[in-house]
């Protein structure tokens, strides 16, 4: 493993590794399928105890990401094509999601993640 540290003005250490090409996943560019975001997305509904919980963090933290980046991109708000709901976000479009996805979940669970959640927003959450 290839590691290379640069030592910051403020006397901290800071270290990057670079990491085999099999374990980088999806930050190494691979897609990451709706299939993948669907399992912490319904689980989060189907299982009230720890784990729904920890689910449930999970597919919310990634829907809040898209959503404010969107909005922080200006891709998102009045006159563009989508306007996510301002209140109870991470639990209105996960909910979305999933119904969106189970909709034709053959097709559309395959698609890239963050292709499904786009068109989940456009359809349930379109600016008017």
């Amino acid at each position: 493993m290839n590691t290379t540290c640069k030592l910051m003005m403020t006397g901290a250490l800071l270290c990057a590794s670079a990491l085999p090409t099999a374990a980088q996943g999806p930050a190494a560019g691979r897609e990451y399928p709706a299939s993948a975001l669907m399992a912490p997305c319904r689980d989060a509904d189907s299982d009230s105890r720890e784990a729904g919980t920890s689910a449930q963090i999970e597919c919310e933290q990634y829907v809040l990401g898209f959503v404010d980046a969107l909005g922080a991109a200006g891709m998102s708000g009045p006159g563009k094509a989508t306007c996510p709901p301002t209140l109870n976000t991470g639990p209105e479009v996960r909910w979305a999601l999933v119904r969106w996805v189970y909709g034709d979940y053959t097709a559309r669970s395959k698609m890239p993640a963050a292709e499904a959640l786009m068109q989940t927003l456009k359809e349930s959450f379109p600016c008017k």
